[in-house]
């Protein structure tokens, strides 16, 4: 049971380097590609804050 129970963890070990080496970069990449927009609102975003401006209000 024990040698089973290693031999789960160890391929559940791999399958999750695997994926974070194969989707990190992806990550990575969509988050440089943010920049420096977090004070301009465009599209529904805007929509969506004004939309709560008011009801707040």
């Amino acid at each position: 049971m024990s040698r089973r129970i290693h031999r789960s963890l160890a391929t559940l070990l791999r399958i999750a380097a695997i994926t974070a080496f194969l989707v990190g970069p992806v990550g990575a990449f969509a988050y440089a590609q943010t920049g420096d927009k977090s004070s301009s609102l465009t599209g529904a975003g805007f929509v969506l804050y004004v939309s709560l401006q008011r009801n707040a209000g």
